[in-house]
């Protein structure tokens, strides 16, 4: 069991004001494979204090001296990405081969790209009679989700450090074992002292003091946030996958289903609800179908496994009565339910599930249930598709199918969301990352990532 008693606050392993603990547990076995500190407002307050004090020499690190840090913050995960990999499969439940690719290997290269990131960023440029010089916000509260743990902590993290600012990180108190070894790159690669900390513990304790400490300058959160301050928020997501007449509809679809389900579905971009000609509808739940049942759930250390658990039972029981009300509202259950997968009833799992026939004003449709459930959606016209994929109060993601590119990025111009894949694209860890409506504010991810840990100031000459 990993036993961590201590806080990392000014360059020091410290005690805890308080010696309360959170367990920490296997999402596969439901046994306690950790315990962490259970922060207190006082740590918080100890935590940002040093990184005010440290922030004025920090910012004056040149760009790229900065970045030398960050590169050696992503050689050493590189060294550790084994253990991490594990630690995350763990606590998360992602299939240790995926996490090793994503939720490791993701964070590498942001860390990783801040070198290259920082050359493209106009630090200084002259309009008019003006000196506009960017500089860093200051103290940063990030505060982060289980889901992609080691991922969103780098998305923030990397950029805000990048830029100059100082950073106090809460972690997920479901998945925050990865980010003690990450505070221990910090100490090893010899970050000055009250540039990053970290102080874990539960949302309303150790999340509303970050969020409510004067000395804060900005609040970098993913999930949902209440603060008075500059913030760059990540939120939720319904997103809709739009396959058009003329797509390749077996692959569409099947990959489809696929990138609804990665991570369990415990993905905040995830392509949730498919939507597909009216005409095509029993041909899309016949593939959708046997996708789902050819992704088994089960142990995400063995090599065949391409779902594992969810994070919690609290997770696990969501998903499972959202699968209920889909059934209750009169959605075609076309494969899945609530009922736990066949030999896995202990640990945290669900039946990869896909509904048909779904109405646009049902919760399936609406709301985000973040696990392995499918919404089918029919249209009848390429107008009504796209209206469709805008009833929506997120944002964040989507994608369309199409035989013609250009034909397809027509209609993506038309979805109000952050990004939409174009025929399958591949996630790009160099592209802005964010939503409109309530999928949040602000863009993580390369220098427009970067860009959220700047003020801008004129100098008139």
């Amino acid at each position: 069991m990993e036993v961590r008693d201590r806080l990392y606050i000014d360059g020091a392993w410290v005690a805890p004001a308080r010696t309360d603990t959170i367990d920490v547990l296997d999402s596969t076995t439901e046994e306690v494979i950790g315990t962490i500190p259970s922060g207190t407002a006082a740590d918080v307050d100890r935590a940002i204090r040093a990184a005010r004090a440290a922030f004025e020499g920090w910012a004056r690190i040149s760009a790229p001296e900065r970045a030398k840090y960050t590169s050696r913050i992503a050689e050493g995960l590189g060294v550790r990405m084994t253990e991490i990999s594990q630690l995350i499969a763990r606590e998360v439940g992602t299939p240790v081969n995926l996490s090793a690719i994503i939720q490791v290997g993701l964070p590498i290269a942001t860390f990783a790209s801040m070198a290259e990131i920082v050359d493209q960023v106009p630090w200084e440029e002259t309009v008019g009679n003006s000196l506009v010089v960017r500089e860093p916000v200051g103290v940063v509260g990030a505060v982060t989700p289980w889901n992609y743990p080691l991922h969103q902590i780098a998305a923030k993290v990397a950029p805000a450090l990048a830029a100059g600012c100082t950073v106090v990180l809460k972690p997920s108190q479901v998945a925050p074992l990865n980010a003690f070894v990450l505070a221990e790159l910090m100490h090893e690669i010899g970050l000055p002292p009250g540039v990053f900390n970290l102080v874990s513990g539960t949302g309303p304790e150790v999340g509303e003091a970050i969020t409510c400490h004067r000395e804060v300058d900005m609040v970098s959160f993913t999930g949902s946030t209440r603060a008075g301050k500059r913030v760059a928020l990540e939120l939720g997501g319904k997103s809709a996958n739009v396959i058009l007449p003329d797509a390749d509809f077996g692959r569409a679809v099947s990959v489809g289903v696929t990138m609804c389900f990665l991570n369990s579905g415990q993905t905040c971009s995830a392509l949730t609800r498919m939507l597909v000609p009216r005409d095509r509808l029993a041909e899309a739940e016949e593939i959708a179908a046997r996708t789902a049942m050819a992704s088994v759930p089960g142990n995400p250390f063995d090599d065949a496994t391409r779902i594992g658990p969810l994070v919690s039972a609290a997770q696990r029981e969501r998903v499972r009565a959202y699968i209920q009300k889909g059934i209750d509202e009169g959605a075609k259950l076309v494969t899945g339910g609530v009922d736990p997968p066949e030999g896995l009833e202990k640990g945290f799992f669900v039946r990869p599930t896909v509904f048909s026939e779904v109405r646009r004003d049902m919760a399936i449709s609406q709301e985000e249930i973040f696990g392995p459930v499918l919404s089918i959606l029919p249209y009848d016209t390429e107008d009504e598709a796209i209206e469709i994929a805008n009833d929506s109060i997120y944002g964040l993601s989507g994608a369309v199918w199409s035989a013609d590119p250009e034909h397809a990025i027509r209609v993506a111009r038309r979805i109000r969301t952050g990004q939409v894949d174009i025929n399958g694209g591949s996630f790009n860890p160099l592209a802005p990352f964010g939503g409109f409506k309530q999928s949040g504010h602000g863009r993580e991810l390369g220098k427009f990532g970067l860009e959220e840990f700047l003020e801008t100031k004129s100098l008139q000459l």
